[in-house]
């Protein structure tokens, strides 16, 4: 059975769609007969890529630059919903605007939103969420037993997005009430982080460190190792923490989760924490002296080695073949 209608909290940038909404759009084809998106910004700008992965229509607020999306957004979707326009559902990705909108939609709509989620079912004429729980070695189950729509929230990469090769989806202007007070902080700047290659979280190749380095000098070998492979740097935990690199190279439950085709684990021992982050990677590649670490369970390949022997090694065979 499948619910009637689902919305989608999209995200852009620039006119670009966020791979987590692709995500969001290809899961929601499967569980509701219509899939309608809510965009905080210019809707023709996006129409063609929400349609192309299953939308028909996009709810667009209309330029809001310089304000955060948070206030004007959940305004407008709430007076929609109380307008008499309500879906049966909303899917936010689990990113800082999404958790915004979310949390004042929840506040002024009165109803509960179930965050962390990886999975949705429909069984009957409810909606299940699966949510990991200790560090991801369990998943809980949770139905929404109140009225809708029923907000959710959705961590990246839970879903791998697949397009519908729909047309453009219609565009409908969003009203966005008078938000009073709570609409007056403004957006001052966007800091890009710089970055040469491509993105941790989009990159098809993921070359990571951990505290078995030794020292964040020697960092530079996963980066090095990573250039060479076309691949994005990432890092465990420990040594974000050590400030060893900066934050937007973790990867795990409190990081970023990735899923590429290759991973590669260096000197990582394999923390639960860090799992829940790189698990899903279609092929893991581990290299650490200790035998019996944790890593090694999930590990497609395993090395057992010195990373300070080994990498140098990986890095100057690829030199060779230039």
């Amino acid at each position: 059975m499948t619910l009637s209608k689902i919305w989608v909290y999209a995200e852009a940038t620039d006119g670009e769609v966020s791979s987590t909404t692709l995500e969001l759009l290809t899961k929601a084809r499967a569980v509701a007969d219509t899939v309608e998106c809510v965009v905080g910004g210019d809707g023709d700008a996006v129409a063609a890529t929400l349609g192309e992965y299953g939308a028909t229509k996009v709810y667009a607020t209309g330029d809001l630059s310089g304000k955060l999306q948070g206030v004007p957004v959940a305004a407008a979707i709430a007076a929609a919903i109380e307008g008499g326009n309500a879906p049966d559902a909303i899917l936010f990705g689990t990113s800082y605007d999404g958790r915004d909108v979310a949390g004042r939609l929840s506040v002024k709509l009165n109803r509960t939103v179930i965050t962390n989620n990886v999975d949705i079912e429909v069984d009957g004429d409810s909606i299940i969420c699966t949510e990991p729980v200790f560090g991801g070695m369990k998943m809980v189950k949770t139905r929404f037993t109140g009225p809708g729509p029923h907000l959710v929230l959705v961590r990246p990469k839970s879903f791998a997005p697949e397009p519908s090769g729909g047309g453009a989806a219609a565009v409908e202007a969003l009203s966005v009430p008078d938000t009073g007070a709570t609409g007056t902080a403004v957006l001052v700047n966007r800091h890009i982080e710089e970055r040469s290659g491509p993105s941790l979280d989009e990159a098809d190749v993921v070359v990571a460190g951990g505290r078995g380095l030794g020292e964040a000098e020697k960092f530079e070998m996963v980066e090095t190792l990573a250039k060479a492979l076309s691949a994005a740097p990432g890092a465990s935990r420990a040594i974000v923490d050590a400030g060893w690199v900066p934050y937007s190279y973790q990867v795990g439950q409190t990081g970023k989760v990735v899923k590429p085709t290759v991973y590669v684990a260096a000197g990582i021992s394999g923390a639960t924490q860090h799992m829940v982050g790189m698990k899903g990677s279609k092929n893991i590649i581990a290299i650490n002296k200790d035998a019996e670490a944790p890593i090694f369970s999930v590990a497609d390949l395993g090395i057992v080695g010195d990373v300070h022997k080994v990498m140098p090694k990986l890095i100057e065979l690829l030199a060779a073949k230039g």
